[in-house]
C-alpha cells in the first residue's frame, strides 16, 4: 500500500499530522516506529527563521530515524516565506528534511490575525502568490495542509485544493473542519471525497480518525490517497500500528497495555531530554503525561502528581508506582488495563479508579496545525 509524494517513496497511507505544542521530534519518532510513514514538525515561523531567531530554529531538529520527515512553514509575506524555505532546502544535507509543508489551517487567533494560517483561504491571490513563491524558492517538495473553509458559509477547500495543484504542490491534506469549528463538531468527509475527485496529485485527509477503523472508513468512503492522524495520536503512538495492522493485514490488534503507555511516556521524556535542557523537557513532557494514561483504571492522582514533576527521576519514581499498583491488580499487561472481570479491591488504594478520564494536561489546549 505505497504511496509516491513527489520522488519520494511513502511505505503506507497513513500519516502523522503536524501539532502545534505535540509533534517534537520525540514525539514523532515513537509515531514513526509505530507505524506512521509520514511525519511533520510543528508549525514553524517563516519570520523567525529569516531572523535567526534560536528557538525557532531549534524546531527544525529531527532525529534521522524519522525519516520522511518535513517542516511546516508558516506566514503570509510571500517574500519572507520563499526565503524561509530556500533557508530550509539549503541546509546540510544530514540537517535538511525531505520536504517542505505550507500551513493553511492553523484557527488559532495569533496566526489567523498575522493573515497566515486559515487566515489565507479568506484570501486566494495572496495564498497562491505565497505558495507559487515557496515552490519556486525549494529545491525540495512542497506540500500543503489546510481546512475545508473559514465558516459554513464559506467552504471553498475544493476550489483552495485545485489551486494549491496549479501551484505546484505535490500533495495536499485537507482537515475536514472550517476555521470556525476549530476542532469541535464533526468534520465533513464530503470535502476530501469531492477534493480527491478534482485534483491528479495525492490527497490525505484529517479529521476524526481517532481509530484504526475510523482510518479504514475515510480511505474507503472518500477514496483518499492517506489519512493523517492528529488527535488521535495523542498518548497514542500506537494508533499507526493498529491502522496498519488493519489496513494490510486485516487485523485488528489489541489496545496497548499499561505497561506499555507508561514505558512510552518515559521513553518520550528521555528522547526529550537528549535535546532539550532539562527544564524545557520537563515542560514539554508534562503535556503528555494524561495523554498516556487516559482511560486506564486508577490514573487520577497519576496525571495531578505528574504535573507537579520537576525532573526525570520523579516521573520514573511515578510510574513505577503506579504500574506497582496495576501489576498488583493484575492489570499492568492488559490491553488498555482493563480486567475481564473486577478484580478484588486492594486493602489501600493510592489509585482510585478514573471513571470518566476527565483528568487531562493543562496543555489539552495545544492545537492541531
Amino acid at each position: 500500500m505505497s504511496l509516491r509524494i513527489a520522488h519520494i517513496e511513502v511505505e503506507a497511507p497513513v500519516f502523522l499530522a503536524p501539532l502545534a505544542g505535540v509533534s517534537d521530534a520525540p514525539f514523532r519518532l515513537l509515531c514513526r516506529e509505530q507505524g506512521a510513514a509520514w511525519v511533520c514538525s510543528e508549525l514553524v515561523s517563516s519570520d523567525g527563521l529569516i531572523r535567526g531567531s534560536q528557538k525557532t530554529l531549534d524546531y527544525l531538529y529531527f532525529f534521522p530515524e524519522e525519516r520522511p520527515v518535513g517542516v511546516q512553514l508558516f506566514g503570509s509575506d510571500p517574500a519572507v516565506m520563499a526565503a524561509a524555505a530556500a533557508y530550509v532546502a539549503a541546509r546540510p544535507s544530514e540537517l535538511r528534511p525531505d520536504f517542505i509543508d505550507i500551513n493553511i489551517g492553523c484557527p488559532v487567533h495569533k496566526v489567523v490575525t498575522r493573515e497566515a494560517g486559515a487566515a489565507l483561504l479568506c484570501n486566494l491571490p495572496l495564498l497562491e502568490d505565497m505558495v507559487r513563491a515557496v515552490v519556486d524558492a525549494s529545491s525540495l517538495p512542497v506540500t500543503a495542509k489546510t481546512r475545508c473553509g473559514w465558516d459554513n458559509d464559506h467552504k471553498n477547500g475544493v476550489e483552495v485544493a485545485q489551486r494549491l495543484e496549479q501551484c505546484g504542490v505535490a500533495m495536499i491534506a485537507i482537515h475536514a473542519r472550517t476555521r470556525a469549528q476549530k476542532f469541535e463538531g464533526l468534520a465533513d468527509w464530503n470535502v476530501i471525497r469531492e477534493a480527491k475527485q478534482k485534483v491528479s496529485i495525492p490527497l490525505v485527509g484529517n479529521g476524526d480518525v481517532m481509530s484504526a477503523a475510523a482510518a479504514k472508513r475515510m480511505l474507503d468512503e472518500t477514496g483518499c490517497d492517506a489519512v493523517m492522524v492528529g488527535r488521535g495520536s495523542f498518548g497514542n503512538p500506537w494508533i499507526f500500528r493498529e491502522t496498519r495492522a488493519l489496513l494490510e493485514h486485516g487485523v485488528v490488534l489489541p489496545a496497548a497495555t499499561p505497561r506499555e503507555r507508561l514505558g512510552a511516556l518515559l521513553r518520550q521524556y528521555r528522547l526529550a531530554c537528549t535535546i532539550m535542557n532539562p527544564r524545557h523537557a520537563t515542560n514539554e513532557i508534562k503535556k503528555h503525561v494524561a495523554w498516556y494514561v487516559k482511560g486506564l483504571p486508577h490514573a487520577v492522582p497519576f496525571k495531578e502528581r505528574g504535573q507537579r514533576i520537576a525532573s526525570l527521576e520523579e516521573l520514573e519514581a511515578l510510574a513505577a508506582e503506579y504500574l506497582a499498583d496495576l501489576e498488583a491488580r493484575g492489570i499492568a499487561d492488559l490491553p488498555g488495563g482493563l480486567a475481564p472481570r473486577a478484580a478484588a479491591p486492594l486493602e489501600a488504594d493510592p489509585f482510585p479508579v478514573d471513571d470518566d478520564g476527565a483528568a487531562e494536561a493543562a496543555s489539552l489546549a495545544a492545537q492541531e496545525s
